[in-house]
């Protein structure tokens, strides 16, 4: 059974109950059970997008559909970095 949570739910609390009710039925069906999460949000962030493009299409393959949502992942995101500097008063 493929349970797919990409669409928006309700909460979060939906989520989980949902992937929890997936995997409870599946094992009581003697079935095989897999979860793979996934978080993007910062998974690109220090990459080159137009290389990391290059790579998926002529290394693995990814074309098509697949490589058109990459690319409009990837389109218009910003990259910043925050650096901060601990500084301990002297006694």
């Amino acid at each position: 059974m493929l349970l797919d949570l990409s669409a928006a739910t309700e909460t979060t609390e939906t989520a989980v109950l949902s992937v929890h009710d997936t995997l409870v039925r599946s094992i009581d069906n003697n079935q095989v059970s897999l979860l793979v999460l996934l978080d993007l949000s910062a998974a690109f962030d220090t990459v080159d997008y137009n290389i990391l493009l290059s790579v998926l299409h002529s290394r693995f393959g990814v074309a098509g559909v697949a490589l058109d949502w990459f690319r409009s992942y990837l389109s218009d995101r910003t990259r910043s970095s925050t650096m901060g500097i601990r500084l301990r008063a002297s006694q």
